[in-house]
């Protein structure tokens, strides 16, 4: 049996604390441990709400839109914060491996989604994810459903300085938290779960089981994206 997501995640932290300074570690853990704190499902769009129209921008430069997505039935969402990001970089292939076969075999699309534009190649390469990651102009999407947020540390940036508003493409503190939408073919949301402790993400078992009445396994059909 392969490493679950947990031990994947695990292995990531116990690197940190072999590598990382006590000071990094103990400010990547609050920014953690304050977005758990703070976070409130029940103000987030519920079950049954429907999510407006939306246009995501695939690696290609094609638009993927929300009618396109859900034209045949569900669609699955994968939200990351971006292609840099190690616990993403986790995240996806896990994915890739553990839940694409399985929504395809019910020709459900699965697309991942971050505000980083364009979308960064690299992260596909590396990892040759079979699904498409698509970038989401203007935080449209991810504001919609109420799930960005600025870090509590934000220093002024020098001219030419990385920092993680170039990475995006944004020129914003602002990041998406991970989370996992499945859209109906109506629009509505059948699922919402979100991820405020990066290292805390939602399992493939999971977003399976609100599929499972949904499309059953015996009844396939052809994806559209």
């Amino acid at each position: 049996m392969g490493k679950t997501f947990k031990d994947r995640f695990n292995e990531l932290q116990a690197e940190r604390e072999r590598t990382w300074s006590s000071e990094q570690l103990a400010r990547n853990a609050g920014q953690r441990r304050l977005l758990a704190e703070r976070h409130d499902p029940a103000k987030l769009p519920q079950v049954g709400d429907e999510i407006p129209p939306f246009t995501l921008i695939d690696a290609e430069g094609r638009e993927l839109t929300r009618d396109a997505l859900i034209a045949q039935g569900p669609a699955v969402l994968a939200f990351f914060r971006f292609g840099g990001c190690p616990a993403c970089n986790i995240a996806l292939p896990y994915y890739d491996e553990t839940l694409r076969p399985e929504l395809e075999a019910r020709g459900i699309p699965l697309v991942a989604v971050s505000a980083q534009i364009p979308v960064d190649r690299a992260l596909i390469a590396r990892h040759d994810l079979a699904f498409p990651v698509a970038s989401d102009p203007g935080y449209a999407l991810a504001r919609s459903l109420g799930i960005t947020f600025f870090p509590e540390d934000q220093p002024e940036v020098a001219p030419g300085q990385d920092w993680i508003g170039a990475t995006l493409g944004t020129l914003s503190y602002e990041i998406d938290q991970p989370a996992v939408l499945v859209l109906g073919p109506d629009g509505k949301i059948l699922f919402l779960d979100v991820s405020p402790d990066w290292l805390d993400r939602t399992e493939s078992e999971t977003i399976l089981a609100a599929l499972a009445e949904t499309v059953p396994i015996s009844s396939p059909r052809r994806a559209t994206a």
